[in-house]
């Protein structure tokens, strides 16, 4: 599975962005999906995740209400709208496909990522 990401930019404070990620491969409808970031010196971090059918999701606290993650398994993509933003969400931006279970957060349970799309918030 080879992913893509885009949709960063630059952006003031309080304003919005869509991620989107787009997968190749037939089976991306089988996998659940996440997005995490990472800050200049910070070590990457969990943002979302949703369960292949869409049915579930999970947030990190600092973005719940702000952000929605969704998905379309006939267009292959997932999508991370992102509203409100904060200088504090400033980071690149990164999905992933998980392929074995465990925690959402834990990024050792996503095999696929992609390449990143850089997201700076302006105060």
């Amino acid at each position: 599975v080879q992913l893509q990401a885009c949709g960063g930019g630059l952006v003031h404070s309080g304003g919005s962005l869509r991620l989107s990620c787009a997968a190749s491969g037939r089976t991306f409808s089988s996998y659940a999906m996440g997005w995490f970031r990472q800050a200049p010196g910070k070590e990457r971090e969990f943002v979302a995740a949703i369960t292949w059918n869409g049915g579930i999701t999970e947030y990190t606290d600092s973005v719940k209400g702000r952000f929605t993650i969704s998905r379309d398994n006939a267009k292959n993509t997932v999508y991370l709208q992102m509203n409100s933003l904060k200088p504090e969400d400033t980071a690149v931006y990164y999905c992933a496909a998980a392929v074995t279970s465990g925690s959402w957060r834990d990024r050792g349970v996503y095999a696929y990522w992609g390449q990143g799309t850089q997201v700076t918030v302006s105060s």
